[in-house]
């Protein structure tokens, strides 16, 4: 399998991640697609990554992407690791961890990607409102873990994973924001979590 991304995206790390939790082998081909000469449409419409290539024949001429669909596939292929309940309610509280996390991203990366337009147009309305967001997605997720060991109780799972990528995107992007100190339970888990292979191997480096 191939995987197309990029080092410092908070998605493909959360891919990466699963992919070695499932010591699963895979090639990273790295791929920026905001560059004007990006081939990225060519296996995803959507033009973004990450994108899953499989050898085997399937839908979309053997692609999958978005990072919850790829993580969930990946999963299936090897009984190593189990990181999403099968069914029931653990498997839906699993997922609802990972949209939180996503959730997160998506305000982060939103706002990202606003500092880059030109100063005059830059909106402070629209970045307060993503800023919002993300304060509120913590103080849930701080709410949620309590005092368990992991985001679901005593097991590690993709909520870990996701939960793990969120809180490290923001240490990466926005040095600014102190989510340590209101949340020390957050930052026990991420330190548990950065002791992980896993995690470790795949921490983004500015760029």
């Amino acid at each position: 399998m191939k995987l197309i991304g990029s080092l410092t995206s908070p998605y493909v790390r959360k891919v990466r991640i699963v992919f070695a939790e499932k010591k699963l082998d895979y090639t990273l081909i790295l791929e920026d697609v905001w560059a004007a000469d990006t081939t990225i449409q060519t296996h995803n419409p959507i033009g973004k990554v990450p994108c899953l290539l499989m050898e085997e024949s399937a839908l979309l001429d053997g692609a999958l992407f978005d990072s919850r669909v790829i993580v969930e596939y990946l999963d299936t292929l090897s009984p190593v690791g189990r990181l999403i309940p099968q069914t029931g309610r653990d498997r839906a509280i699993t997922k609802c961890w990972e949209a939180l996390a996503d959730g997160l991203l998506d305000a982060a990366v939103t706002i990202v990607k606003e500092k880059q337009r030109p100063a005059e147009k830059i909106s402070a309305e629209w970045i307060a409102r993503q800023e919002g967001k993300i304060h509120a997605i913590l103080s849930d997720m701080s709410e949620a873990l309590d005092e368990q060991s992991f985001c679901t109780g005593v097991n590690f799972t993709l909520a870990d994973v996701a939960v793990g990528c969120a809180l490290g995107y923001l240490d990466l992007r926005f040095a600014e924001i102190d989510w340590r100190s209101p949340y020390p339970n957050l930052d026990r888990l991420f330190q548990k979590l950065m002791q992980r292979p896993s995690f470790e191997q795949t921490l983004p480096k500015t760029s």
